[in-house]
């Protein structure tokens, strides 16, 4: 057995040492040639890295949603992009967030538990500002959100997982229900302190106001779903036809209005013939009485139509598409 040293003799050891005295032996053996790690028994690593590299695939998507989304909704350009995807514990997580600051709790799916999404005052003032209609700015003090302005933002939450439910759908079908909305991150109890999570750090830009949104998944959450979140499983799903930025492209134009106008036909007239019109006189144009008009579509001439009647109303009967344009 090896001799234990006094404290005094290791003293002398060190001392020696840095003064020269005695040469520093080589690593010898299979320790010298052995990589060694720390690690952190409070901080286990329970996702591995091809999961946190598929966590980053999903909220890359997320970012890219939630933006077209958010310029939609508010009608001004919303950048949303991802900046970090981490492991932390709980209260790391919770100690490194302001107050007051909007956190949204909403069970994940059935099967799962709960998850969070954090929303600073950055991100939530110039939204509650744009949609009272101001110029999106945020308060130079920053306050407490009233009661009106909760009620604004929890619909504003709830569209916002919707787009998190699409980004999620190749890997797992979540269905999103906010349980409870908070502004004071020391009086959260979500989960355990020690708990591991899934951090994925967004930062926005509406205006000039920059903010950040945290997507904060529990390992406990995450569990029951753990075997989908690999590479192999999001590609395979991917390819299936109809992307969801395809289908929230599509969903999204379904609603967008656009203006019509049937054209009767045209021609040109002198100033001063133009300024001698009068009620009662009658305009030659340059269309037949059978011949096909333009409908336009935003001031485009997108397709050639029959004007008629319709229980009792003007009408028009499509004809044909009019040009590549109409394609």
């Amino acid at each position: 057995m090896k001799e234990v040293l006094s404290q005094s003799e290791i003293d002398s050891l060190i001392q020696a040492l840095s003064k020269g005295q005695i040469a520093e032996e080589a690593e010898s053996g299979s320790f010298a040639d052995s990589s060694v790690k720390l690690y952190d028994f409070r901080r286990p690593n329970k996702f591995s890295k091809e999961q946190m590299r598929t966590l980053q695939i999903v909220h890359e998507n997320f970012a890219r949603v939630l933006s077209n989304f958010l310029t939609a909704y508010l009608r001004t350009p919303v950048q949303v992009k991802l900046e970090s995807v981490s492991q932390v514990t709980f209260e790391e997580f919770i100690f490194s967030l302001p107050t007051p600051t909007l956190m949204t709790i909403f069970n994940a799916a059935e099967e799962m538990g709960s998850a969070m999404l954090e929303t600073n005052p950055q991100f939530v003032f110039p939204i509650i500002d744009l949609l009272f209609g101001g110029e999106g700015e945020t308060p130079k003090k920053i306050r407490e959100l009233t009661e009106i302005e909760l009620t604004v933002m929890r619909r504003v939450m709830t569209k916002t997982l919707e787009n998190l439910r699409y980004a999620w759908e190749d890997i797992v079908t979540l269905l999103p229900r906010i349980e409870n909305m908070d502004t004071n991150p020391q009086f959260n109890q979500m989960i355990a302190s020690n708990e591991i999570v899934a951090l994925m750090t967004l930062s926005t830009k509406i205006r000039k106001s920059v903010g950040l949104i945290n997507v904060c998944f529990p390992f406990i959450t995450l569990e029951p779903v753990i075997a989908n979140l690999t590479a192999q499983h999001w590609f395979s799903a991917s390819q299936r036809v109809g992307s969801v930025d395809s289908r929230l492209v599509q969903a999204g134009l379904e609603t967008v209005e656009v203006s019509l106008a049937a054209v009767l036909g045209e021609t040109t007239v002198k100033m001063e013939d133009f300024l001698q019109f009068e009620i009662g006189d009658v305009i030659l144009l340059d269309q037949q009485v059978d011949s096909p008009m333009s409908l336009l579509v935003e001031n485009k001439p997108m397709f050639q139509i029959q004007a008629g009647v319709s229980m009792g109303r003007r009408a028009v009967r499509f004809l044909a598409a009019k040009g590549a344009e109409a394609k």
